[in-house]
């Protein structure tokens, strides 16, 4: 093997169908681990429910509807990466270190990023519906 050819996992899959369904399991396996092991993905994920049931029930646009759903959705996209990027922080050591802090630093503030846009989204929404 050359120093140019990249170094590919022996986990990393092919291509073609199996890649898809495997891909489809695997992600259904997130959603698992995530939901057993993460709190705040198991908070946020009945925050998402409740919001989208409520969020179908207001009388929005069908357009201001999805993007109340969207954004509440986006916050357990963050979540999941945000778990993502602790549990490798984890793998790497458990030691206490200034870049593993930053990083699950930066995690948690990308999550409270997607908070402030999913209230902003429904103030916006809720404000210009009941107050104009």
């Amino acid at each position: 093997m050359s120093n140019h050819e990249p170094v590919v996992s022996e986990f990393k899959s092919k291509s073609g169908l199996q890649r898809i369904f495997a891909a489809f399991f695997y992600s259904i396996d997130g959603f698992k681990s995530a939901w057993k092991n993460e709190h705040a993905f198991r908070q946020e994920l009945v925050l998402v429910i409740l919001g989208a049931v409520v969020a179908l029930i207001l009388p929005v646009s069908a357009f201001e509807k999805l993007m109340m759903i969207a954004v509440l959705i986006l916050i357990l996209v963050v979540e999941l990466i945000n778990s993502a990027i602790e549990a490798v922080v984890d793998r790497v050591s458990l030691e206490r270190h200034a870049l593993s802090k930053n990083a699950k630093d930066f995690g948690s503030a990308a999550v409270l990023l997607t908070l402030l846009i999913a209230v902003a989204t429904w103030s916006v929404v809720l404000f210009n519906r009941f107050y104009y």
